[in-house]
């Protein structure tokens, strides 16, 4: 069916709200977090529908393998992985860290907790060679990075040079020496 026929049955919010402060009709929030301002609103609103809901996230791979979350899964696990960066990888209000993933589902649970917890998230490419990783890790003074196996080596090779890097938390089913695992932490 064409998405643009049944466009009523898939917008059930109202956004007056964000409409007027975009007219300037209505004062923009001193401190607006999208995690805890939008998305949890959006639980809230999911919680009281009755009936079945729309996704927040559909995520689907290559091999047909596909991963649905409602609103209230998305901020719960959101709030799992901001309890492992303030956790574990010792991140702060204000921190960086350098995001480095191809399109998972964990990409987009890494964006919320880090809006979530005030982390400044510096996203790259899975094509970053070993001296772009260095070059990033060392303008933006990251904490922390957070990538996948296949480009933990090149990270390993630079590691020694960025002297802000404090944590690697790598996104795999198996371990890596040095590295925290996403996986068992969440």
């Amino acid at each position: 069916r064409l998405f643009h026929q049944y466009h009523k049955t898939f917008a059930p919010l109202n956004f007056s709200d964000y409409e007027a402060i975009s007219r300037c009709e209505q004062e923009v929030p001193e401190y607006f977090n999208f995690a805890s301002d939008v998305l949890d609103k959006w639980s809230q609103v999911e919680e009281e529908r009755k009936g079945p809901s729309n996704p927040a996230l559909w995520w689907i791979n290559g091999k047909g393998d596909e991963i649905k979350w409602s609103f209230k899964e998305l901020g719960f696990l959101s709030r799992k992985v901001a309890n492992v960066l303030s956790g574990p990888c010792s991140l702060q209000r204000g921190d960086r860290v350098l995001v480095i993933l191809p399109r998972i589902p964990e990409w987009w649970l890494l964006n919320v907790a880090c809006m979530r917890t005030g982390v400044t998230i510096i996203p790259g490419t899975t094509q970053l060679t070993a001296q772009d990783i260095c070059y990033r890790l060392l303008a933006s003074k990251a904490k922390c990075i957070i990538t996948t196996d296949e480009l933990a080596p090149a990270v390993d090779s630079v590691a020694s040079k960025c002297q802000f890097l404090k944590t690697k938390l790598i996104v795999s089913e198996s371990g890596r020496a040095e590295w925290l695992n996403f996986s068992e932490l969440l």
